[in-house]
């Protein structure tokens, strides 16, 4: 008997590069939703039944540290932040907000896989 494959909300607002996460995270085997702002997360996060969300930080709504504090407000979820924006401050502000990690872009694929496995065996 199989195991389902991890269930990935993933909120990026740049539609090619959305498209282009979608096709990689489920071509190595993940189930893969994908949300262009706060708003559509927020409505996709409480109609599906997801493992990790995978934000990016800035979206034309607000932002990916927002969007983490509202949905761990309903209740906890894990998620990785993907940002361009990579200071020590932001880091940290992706610590505080709650992200198990914070990704620099452009994203590196194996990083990427190997902090979603990390984050799926932490469940």
């Amino acid at each position: 008997m199989s195991q389902r494959p991890v269930r990935l909300i993933v909120v990026e607002d740049h539609a090619p590069a959305a498209e282009g996460l979608k096709k990689f995270l489920k071509a190595v085997g993940y189930e893969v939703f994908v949300a262009t702002d706060v708003a559509s997360a927020l409505t996709l996060a409480s109609s599906v039944q997801f493992d990790l969300l995978l934000s990016d930080l800035s979206l034309p709504d607000g932002d990916g540290w927002q969007l983490l504090q509202q949905l761990n407000a309903k209740h906890p979820i894990r998620a990785i932040a993907i940002s361009a924006h990579n200071s020590p401050d932001d880091i940290q502000r992706s610590e505080r907000a709650g992200f198990i990690e914070h990704l620099p872009k452009p994203l590196s694929p194996e990083k990427l896989c190997a902090a979603i496995e990390r984050a799926a065996m932490a469940a």
